[in-house]
């Protein structure tokens, strides 16, 4: 019998049908890292490229026992957690890592285009800020995420309060906050780790032109991919947003929509380069 030398990583995510983001994202990206990947579905979405039309949700329990009858069969380096659309699947997830708590969690759970959740976004706002953020190793989220997150604990303001949040989402236990699309010069996108001594790195890319899909979703799924491969946080942040930017840089129209990144870029390079 041949040994298993790959990572394993755990995700929790919606399957998307268009392959952009979501679940396939995340395996694609994993993939690409060397890493083989176990999947949770959270929930079913029904769209293409051009958008998400619907969801229908997971039941929690089959959630769950998607998860735990992998983890009773293999060990994982690695969970990520993406958008989850119910309080009790959040709670079923929150009990399953903290089983795990010497495995790294990297929680993504925005996705801008998911249908709105009406009333209940608040609440699961909340559950997210409670059970889910005290257990993680790195969140990422945009500035405009955050700020969103952070109406669950003060008031809406238009001051400036993008340092007061990171702070408070560390002393809530994340380890780090990667937050993405921080203030900077308009041809530019800089994205800005923190940790509790403050801003550990901040990185300025030059903006790719394009609308895209799935962007997030694999800039999240690789630094977990990175953990689960041993490196450290500050790299596999630096890291993940190299291979991020050249997968968007080598994006793919596959219909009438958004861009799809190419995870597998290198693999064609490489092809490239045998044929020349």
């Amino acid at each position: 019998m041949q040994n298993q030398t790959s990572p394993l990583i755990l995700t929790f995510g919606p399957a998307d049908p268009a392959g952009a983001m979501g679940i396939q994202a995340d395996l694609a990206s994993f993939a690409a890292m060397g890493c083989h990947g176990l999947s949770a579905v959270t929930s079913i979405l029904v769209g293409d490229t051009t958008g998400i039309e619907d969801m229908l949700p997971i039941d929690p329990d089959w959630v769950a026992d998607q998860a735990r009858a992998v983890l009773e069969d293999v060990p994982v380096a690695a969970f990520k957690v993406g958008a989850v659309n119910s309080i009790e699947a959040i709670s079923m997830i929150a009990e399953i890592v903290s089983d795990y708590p010497d495995i790294p969690l990297v929680l993504d759970p925005f996705v801008s285009s998911l249908p709105e959740q009406g009333m209940e976004n608040e609440d699961l706002l909340s559950a997210i800020a409670e059970m889910l953020i005290p257990q993680t190793t790195l969140m990422l989220c945009s500035a405009v995420e955050l700020s969103r997150l952070a109406e669950t604990w003060r008031e809406a303001s238009t001051d400036d309060m993008l340092a007061l949040d990171a702070t408070r989402i560390i002393e809530m236990g994340c380890e780090y906050l990667f937050l993405t699309g921080t203030p900077t010069d308009a041809h530019d996108v800089a994205n800005t780790l923190f940790d509790q001594t403050g801003i550990v790195r901040q990185d300025s890319w030059q903006r790719v032109s394009g609308s895209f899909s799935g962007a997030g979703t694999t800039l999240s799924a690789t630094i977990a991919a990175m953990l689960a491969n041993g490196v450290d946080i500050p790299e596999a942040v630096f890291e993940a947003q190299e291979f991020t930017i050249a997968s968007i840089a080598n994006a793919q129209r596959f219909g009438m929509g958004k861009l799809v990144p190419d995870r597998y870029f290198w693999a064609r390079e490489s092809e490239a380069a045998d044929e020349n």
